[in-house]
């Protein structure tokens, strides 16, 4: 065999080689990394982690409802406990918010389920009517609801009059008007016929006469002269008998309706509000309440106007938030208005956000860290107080 042929020989049995080391190397893998050297380094896949799809973005929209000591004005910004700890929560996770305010809590919650803001930051009652419509985060305060009521309510003259009236004692009242009438007018026809010293006029004859006929009525004295004797005296006396018995019957009504009022206005826990109107908030937990148990209520944006409308006679009482109500018999001395009764419909306020937000997860995290560096009890103190015992 010559050279040739076994040099042909050789070169076939080598690429044979290249080719079944090549099939049986990994898919991507090139011969030169077969070899140790080095290869072009591929562009790696991660996973995203869910964190990582859940921060929130670095500017929101954040509704609020002006709730003192919650959310007040102040200047040209806002303070109170709520927005205090929302200004705390965002400033750790580096979000800055736009602030729009709703007129009222319904609007504030409306405003959330349909995403006209991200976020609803009030003193805001987590319950089950709301939790079908926004996300909650963790909640930050306990409360509940209470009453408020007008210290001078059912002390008037009108309510003693209506209170008259409702018991039929008017009808009453207007039979002895009329019999004191009569009794004037025949009092002054027969003076004017039989005493010489009467008052000719009969203005001053009119005045006289009744002036005796109230005298009997309303202290049982008779300070006219005798002018038939004995016969004079006994009608004298029965005259005093009367007078008496109108006075003991004037004074005993008027006593007995001032009594019931005193009872029947006297309004000291929620019992007491059936039967009565109450004043509440538009949106909020106590029309709902109200509602649930058959009450009957006036609905207003704030509690300005639901105390106003208390002081003005047209509702019975105020029911809202503890914290509220405490709050403006506190910082409003000037209004004859207290708060009763015992916390009644437990409540934990939370803030809401729009369903499935990016925000829910991240705002808990940062008011348990709030909670945990005591700041949440911190801007408590410095709205509410200390709390009894610190």
């Amino acid at each position: 065999m010559s050279d040739h042929r076994i040099r042909t020989g050789l070169r076939f049995l080598v690429w044979l080689w290249f080719i079944c080391v090549a099939a049986t190397l990994p898919s991507g893998q090139t011969f030169a990394q077969d070899q140790g050297e080095p290869a072009a380094e591929q562009p790696a896949q991660v996973q995203a982690s869910p964190d990582s799809a859940a921060s929130p973005s670095n500017s929101i929209r954040v509704g609020l409802y002006l709730s003192p000591p919650f959310v007040m004005r102040d200047g040209d910004g806002y303070a109170g406990m709520a927005f205090d700890l929302w200004e705390s929560v965002t400033e750790g996770l580096g979000i800055e918010s736009e602030y729009v305010v709703a007129p009222t809590v319904r609007d504030l919650v409306d405003m959330a389920a349909e995403g006209e803001v991200d976020a609803a930051v009030t003193n805001l009652t987590i319950n089950k009517r709301r939790a079908e419509r926004i996300d909650f985060t963790q909640p930050w305060f306990d409360a509940g609801l209470r009453i408020m009521i007008d210290e001078n309510q059912g002390a008037g003259f009108w309510a003693m009059v209506q209170g008259l009236r409702d018991a039929g004692f008017l009808r009453a009242y207007a039979w002895i008007a009329f019999v004191i009438v009569v009794a004037t007018i025949l009092l002054t026809i027969f003076d004017r016929r039989f005493d010489t010293s009467f008052p000719t006029r009969w203005r001053d004859g009119v005045a006289e006469s009744f002036y005796t006929v109230m005298s009997v009525a309303t202290t049982g004295r008779m300070s006219r002269k005798n002018l038939f004797g004995w016969i004079g005296r006994i009608w004298s006396a029965l005259w005093l008998v009367c007078g008496v018995a109108v006075l003991a019957y004037v004074t005993s009504t008027v006593t007995s309706v001032m009594t019931t009022i005193a009872l029947t206005n006297q309004i000291r826990n929620a019992d007491d509000l059936y039967g009565k109107t109450i004043g509440v908030l538009a949106g909020g937990t106590a029309e709902e309440f109200a509602e649930e148990n058959g009450i009957a209520v006036s609905s207003y944006a704030d509690i300005d106007e639901a105390v106003s409308a208390l002081l003005r006679g047209r509702i019975d009482a105020v029911v809202g938030d503890a914290p509220n109500l405490e709050y403006y018999a506190f910082t409003n001395p000037e209004d004859p208005v207290r708060v009763v009764g015992p916390i009644f419909q437990p409540e934990k306020y939370g803030f809401g956000v729009s369903q499935k937000s990016e925000l829910t997860r991240a705002v808990t995290l940062q008011i348990l860290d709030a909670f945990e560096g005591n700041e949440v009890e911190e801007f408590r103190a410095r709205y509410l107080g200390e709390r009894p015992g610190n």
